[in-house]
């Protein structure tokens, strides 16, 4: 099983900000994995490594995120699919998969309503096609600002984040640990998923798609029996017990076998 990746960089032809990604190479149909808002690519490593025997994976630093630039001037929705061309297009990646969660599944959601041609099939973890709660961003700003920054060591991090992967996602300064991205970054990047709903674009995606909920998730019951109901593509769903928004991080072992039989089937 290969349990090690490579850094590649690539550039947005759309304004030219720089993404890094953790390219774990591997044969076979292409994977691309979106992490979520203030999310890393780290957060797939477990996922990457179980797929990359199968799999050609590559585990993308969204903007503003992880590696990739800090701060890009735009960071719109249809940024962000211009994103996952630019990486597909670079890396080489034919019809990939594309695996999101949270806003990561977003953003895989209307890539392949977008570029249909392009998309084999679509694993969306924690993700829909409806609008955002209003008070969403500012909800986003204030959790983000109720970190005590900087945190004194890793530690400190994991105790207070409840999370191995998302104190992997800090950085180390001269005082401390912080997070790899800013909290007004993160708050502009999800407004955009309030000021609409986005079934137009769900009804236009015609791939295979598995959608993957927390049994303490955030996507409403009705949401996702929507999701499931003509018009709209293939979709399989699977709510995952004991697990909550983070499933990839939750219940690690039970997500892996899910989307495994999933693209044993659609990919």
């Amino acid at each position: 099983m290969t349990t090690t990746w490579t850094e590649r960089n690539v550039t947005s032809p759309q304004d030219g900000v720089r993404l890094s990604c953790r390219d774990w190479g591997g044969t076979g149909t292409p994977v691309v994995l979106l992490h979520g808002l203030a999310g890393h690519a780290g957060e797939w490593d477990a996922m990457a490594a179980h797929l990359s025997p199968h799999h050609r994976v590559v585990a993308v630093d969204q903007r503003g995120h992880g590696a990739s630039e800090r701060r890009p001037t735009d960071v719109s929705r249809a940024a962000h699919v211009a994103d996952v061309l630019a990486v597909t297009a670079q890396l080489g990646l034919d019809r990939p998969v594309l695996i999101g969660q949270s806003l990561g599944g977003h953003t895989a959601l209307l890539t392949a309503a977008a570029h249909p041609d392009l998309v084999r099939a679509l694993v969306l973890v924690e993700a829909g096609a409806a609008a955002a709660d209003p008070a969403t961003p500012a909800e986003i700003g204030a959790l983000l600002g109720s970190w005590p920054l900087p945190f004194p060591t890793l530690d400190a991090a994991r105790a207070f984040l409840g999370s191995e992967a998302w104190a992997a996602g800090l950085e180390q300064r001269a005082d401390g640990w912080y997070p790899r991205f800013e909290r007004d970054v993160m708050v502009a990047a999800i407004t955009e998923n309030t000021t609409r709903d986005w079934w137009p674009e769900w009804q236009r995606v015609a791939c295979p798609t598995l959608l993957v909920t927390g049994e303490k998730g955030i996507i409403p019951a009705q949401e996702s029996q929507r999701m499931l109901t003509p018009p709209g593509p293939p979709t399989t769903a699977v709510c995952v017990p004991g697990a909550a928004h983070d499933v990839h991080l939750d219940r690690p072992e039970a997500f892996h076998a899910v989307v495994t039989g999933f693209l044993a089937t659609s990919a």
